[in-house]
């Protein structure tokens, strides 16, 4: 399994992460058990939650399972701040007061990384800031990064904060990387060449921040998974001679393809299924030529000048 270091004061972590948005698909503690096993066997030691998924539900039947041996080998990433009914909220007391309750739901002393789950347009950073503070003095959250923000946003958030931002998760997969397509069509007159997001990969390889990318499979804001798709049977096909080529699946490639790009982002798989998570494992073993992974961006439709 690819790793690599995302803080100084976390051990490594695995480049595919776990994502446990859909944990309650899983019937029992025993089931939830297995899952986590299959990763860590896999090399898998990263676990993205959120306070919001399954209503906490996900995070519950995942601290059910959560023994001593296990929660030594894995890193937990959480994220909090959208609040049901209102939108988002960065306060302070929210903030602390979430931190609390997934601490208690996944029955764990401390949480490694915790994330600010879309931005709060009406956050203050010196209370985001003090926030951070009080949860890394009560020895609660060891690291802190965010999700879905812009340069900008993490700019002025950094500016108060007392240790550096340490990820970003954002949506990102061949179909959907606008990120990457602004940056191959600068100063175009097409809709590619529009710059969405400020720049954040680029951002993120000079701050040394890991971006997270979440939805790996996903065209569009859920329109979709591109994979098998009709709308992408030319991406599908070139996907396919690549994995016999490489003897992985087909959603190995679309991994791996992320894997490739130099900002070494993690990929975020929301699998429950033990075959697929391992079929998708093995997207650390390869890595695509410069040729292969441009034959990947165009066949999603992609242009190039």
């Amino acid at each position: 399994m690819l790793m690599k270091k995302i803080s100084d004061q976390l051990p490594e972590v695995s480049r595919i992460g776990l994502g446990c948005m859909r944990l309650t698909e899983l019937t029992d503690t025993k089931a939830v058990g297995e899952f986590i096993d299959r990763g860590l066997d896999l090399g898998i030691n990263f676990f993205d939650h959120a306070d919001i998924y399954g209503g906490g539900k996900c995070e519950e039947i995942f601290g059910d399972a959560l023994t001593a041996e296990r929660r030594n080998r894995m890193v937990i990433q959480t994220k909090c701040a959208i609040r049901p009914g209102v939108a988002f909220d960065f306060s302070r007391q929210y903030i602390l007061d979430s931190v609390d309750g997934s601490l208690k739901r996944l029955k764990t002393d401390h949480i490694d990384i915790l994330l600010l789950h879309r931005p709060d347009a009406l956050y203050e950073p010196e209370e985001v800031a003090d926030a951070f503070r009080t949860l890394k003095a009560a020895g609660k959250v060891t690291a802190f990064g965010v999700s879905n923000e812009n340069p900008w946003q993490m700019e002025l958030l950094q500016s108060e904060l007392d240790e550096p931002l340490v990820a970003n998760q954002i949506q990102f997969s061949i179909a959907h990387c606008p990120t990457i397509d602004a940056g191959l069509t600068v100063n175009m007159g097409h809709d590619n060449s529009v710059m969405r997001d400020g720049g954040i990969l680029d951002y993120c390889r000079l701050k040394k921040i890991t971006p997270q990318a979440w939805s790996p499979f996903q065209y569009g804001m859920f329109e979709g998974v591109f994979i098998g798709s009709e709308k992408y049977e030319k991406l599908n096909a070139v996907m396919e001679r690549l994995a016999e080529k490489y003897g992985v699946t087909v959603n190995a490639i679309a991994i791996a393809w992320i894997l490739r790009h130099p900002s070494r982002m993690q990929a975020i798989i929301g699998s429950m299924n033990a075959s697929r998570i391992e079929g998708i494992a093995k997207a650390a073993d390869i890595t695509l030529t410069r040729e292969e992974w441009y034959e990947l961006y165009l066949a999603a439709g992609k242009i190039l000048p």
